[in-house]
């Protein structure tokens, strides 16, 4: 019994000594977890400020900033965003051997809706003559992407690289003027369509103007600045009556926003000319068609629908006038559009400021021989075989024109622009490519044919 309280000390100190450990260790413990969690914490608003830094610069004036280095900024933003673009070195590796040219004194070009109907033959075009083509397009879905697809493919398979992307993004623009030294843009993204305006207005602001522009502000600060030709239309002579349509008549009457959009682009040209030295070239397309061209013109629905035996639409005007267009074949536009690179003077300006007056054109592109929208059908029924289930009717208040003509002197004189294709002969083209296109055999059209007779 007298060892009894001995033994309850010991104990007692035991559990006061085990006491002292846990709490030391877990002092310990916290301290650690203290430790590592501000290190973390501060790597990881390291991390967040040095993106904010790159992603926001400072807000200071190009006009007084020195120019290098904002394009010592830009590169270095961009490099480190390369991964957001394609896949850094691999992807920039595809983007030079594409706009390097391979003839000597060869054009570099930009191609913007590179994917398109017009872009997508000049980028064939400038790259089979051995010029260096970069093309950029969004593939939207105004109309069936498979077939921006197609003509993806087929580019690629001369080796014109495409990169999926946007206009109006302008950290990608400015990515692909560091790598490339471009010599020369043809502008021809845009919102095409008169009548889809009405359906979705802001789609033209978007593409057409604000696109526009941002494309003229990465160009302004390129060192070197390239020249730009770009697509305007003939569908800002509006309601212009006076015929053929000359670049001198006036173009302040448009009938649509979709030629209300082109003709404030011209007006934007005129602008970045006369502050940056930017050389620009307008080219006022009237009615391109050919093969690849776009579902929404009426000689490509018009055929799609003769050949399923449905009945198409013959517009008239109010007063029962036939409506006629000057259609102008594709391969006779491209002409068009590498003639005006070709004479393209060099822009005057650097770094965004101007050293001296700088060339500004524009140009009707045209077939100078409007045929009436009845001729037009009248050649698909022949080349189909098939007798078209026409319902005329009136030309609803949208915004087309009844009439176009061009006056192409202009462009003859300047680099020698001369169409040579008929609407016949192109319209036989365009019908080849189509059958062959969309795999439609002699019998289909034979009994579409039939079906139409009933």
């Amino acid at each position: 019994m007298a060892s009894s309280p001995i033994h309850t000390s010991k104990e007692m100190k035991l559990e006061r000594y085990n006491s002292y450990i846990r709490r030391l260790n877990s002092t310990k413990l916290i301290v650690a977890s203290s430790k590592l969690l501000f290190r973390v914490a501060l790597l990881v608003a390291l991390i967040l400020v040095f993106f904010f830094i790159i992603n926001y610069p400072p807000f200071t004036s190009s006009e007084n900033s020195n120019p290098h280095h904002h394009n010592i900024h830009t590169t270095t933003h961009n490099l480190l965003s390369s991964s957001f673009y394609g896949g850094g070195a691999a992807w920039e590796k595809q983007v030079r051997h594409s706009s390097t040219p391979r003839r000597v004194n060869g054009l570099s070009v930009l191609v913007t809706g590179a994917a398109g109907f017009v872009g997508s033959h000049c980028s064939m075009a400038l790259k089979k003559r051995g010029d260096g083509v970069l093309g950029i397009d969004n593939f939207n879905s105004y109309y069936d992407p498979s077939l921006k697809r197609g003509r993806q493919k087929l580019l690629a398979q001369h080796e014109v690289f495409i990169v999926e992307g946007d206009i109006n993004d302008a950290e990608l623009l400015s990515k692909l003027f560091d790598i490339v030294p471009f010599t020369h843009v043809l502008h021809l993204a845009a919102q095409a369509g008169v009548r889809y305006a009405m359906k979705n207005p802001l789609s033209y602001v978007q593409s057409n103007i604000a696109g526009f522009v941002n494309l003229l502000e990465t160009v302004k600060l390129a060192n070197p600045q390239p020249a730009i030709v770009w697509a305007s239309s003939s569908s800002v002579y509006g309601l212009n009556t006076n015929v053929p349509f000359s670049e001198s008549h006036r173009t302040d009457q448009p009938a649509s926003l979709y030629a209300a959009t082109k003709k404030a682009g011209e007006e934007i040209a005129h602008t970045y000319n006369h502050i940056y030295g930017l050389s620009l070239t307008a080219l006022r397309f009237f009615t391109v068609y050919g093969p690849w061209g776009r579902p929404d013109m009426a000689y490509f629905f018009f055929t799609k629908d003769m050949v399923q035996g449905k009945p198409i639409n013959v517009y008239v005007t109010q007063d029962d006038k036939e409506v006629a267009r000057d259609f102008t074949y594709i391969d006779d536009i491209v002409k068009g559009c590498l003639g005006s690179l070709d004479t393209a003077e060099k822009s005057t300006g650097s770094g965004g400021k101007k050293k001296g007056p700088a060339q500004l054109r524009v140009y009707n592109l045209g077939n100078t021989s409007p045929v009436s929208v009845n001729k037009l059908v009248t050649i698909l029924e022949n080349l189909l075989n098939v007798k078209a289930k026409k319902k005329v009717i009136k030309m609803p208040r949208n915004g087309d024109v009844p009439f176009t003509h061009a006056n192409i002197t202009l462009a003859k004189k300047d680099f020698g622009y001369k169409p040579t294709t008929d609407l016949s002969s192109g319209l036989r083209k365009f019908v080849k490519w189509y059958v062959s296109y969309y795999g439609i055999q002699s019998k289909d059209l034979d009994s579409s044919n039939d079906h139409s007779q009933d």
